[in-house]
């Protein structure tokens, strides 16, 4: 009973840590959600190429790492220069990613030539899915605000953000009182039918809730919500998977309580891209 409490606490103190530091970041001024997303880039990378290993690929660390980063920088540029512009933003970041990729995706091939392992085409495969996975969902959320209120606003991300927390935390407690009936006890085996939906609830509630505190069309926000908590459940069951096929409980350990920043972050890095997809389609209707 000691080490259950303890560890409740150390769990409550560093998920309160990480709250203060993700708000602080959004409210202080663009350059600190820059810094704070690239610290997230780079962490999550990390821990995406040591999982690699650990599974037997060799990828490209230094080379992939950089290449995060500067994605990320590309469209930090765009967004700080030009957030306030949706079109212009938008024909900036495409012209950012299209150069992006004409330099990196060749030079990431010619530098496997350098790489001495038997297994070149899995070593530049783990390679871009790193920056995939992780890199390119933290550029894409810099402009989620952008698309639901049609500016920058701290208020718009912390909601976004707050979304996916209430369907990690909803699920859990739904899971807990009611859980009985298993999803993927192959993967998860913690994670109950009963808790989705209880995370479902208590995402879109929030998520409506929110539009209505920021004036936003409810019908908009709820399936905001909803999209975010379905592809959130899925990047929870991702990042389960990768952990289980190379045998490791966590992906780090950089938060106590938490893990790494994978296991923290999970649900984000699948979610984005489905939420900015979204929010296009509907912003266009």
């Amino acid at each position: 009973m000691g080490k259950k409490f303890t560890d409740i606490v150390v769990r409550s103190v560093s998920g309160l840590v990480l709250v203060a530091l993700v708000v602080g970041a959004l409210f202080w001024s663009k350059w600190s959600v820059g810094a704070l997303f690239a610290l997230i880039v780079l962490g999550g990378v990390v821990e995406f190429y040591r999982l690699c290993r650990v599974g037997g690929s060799a990828p490209l660390v230094s080379l992939g790492l950089t290449s995060a980063l500067v994605l990320f920088a590309i469209a930090f540029v765009v967004f700080e220069r030009y957030g306030a512009a949706v079109g212009d933003a938008a024909g900036r970041m495409v012209t950012g990613l299209l150069l992006y990729t004409l330099l990196v995706v060749p030079t990431i091939f010619v530098c496997e030539l350098w790489h001495k392992h038997d297994t070149p085409i899995q070593n530049i495969a783990v390679t871009f899915a790193g920056i995939i996975y992780v890199a390119l969902p933290m550029s894409m959320l810099l402009f989620i605000p952008q698309l639901l209120v049609g500016a920058w606003s701290p208020w718009a991300m912390l909601a976004y953000i707050a979304i996916i927390w209430a369907n990690d935390v909803f699920a859990y407690l739904t899971g807990i009182a009611f859980g009985r009936h298993r999803m993927a006890e192959r993967i998860s085996p913690k994670k109950s039918w009963e808790g989705f939906v209880g995370g479902l609830i208590g995402a879109v509630a929030v998520g409506v809730a929110a539009g209505y505190g920021l004036g936003g069309n409810l019908y908009v926000w709820g399936g905001l919500a909803l999209v975010v908590a379905l592809t959130g459940v899925a990047g929870d069951f991702v990042e389960s998977l990768f952990k289980r096929s190379v045998g490791v409980k966590d992906s780090g350990s950089i938060m106590p309580g938490h893990g790494g920043v994978l296991d923290r972050f999970d649900a984000l890095f699948i979610s984005v891209p489905y939420a900015f997809v979204y929010l296009l389609i509907i912003g266009n209707c």
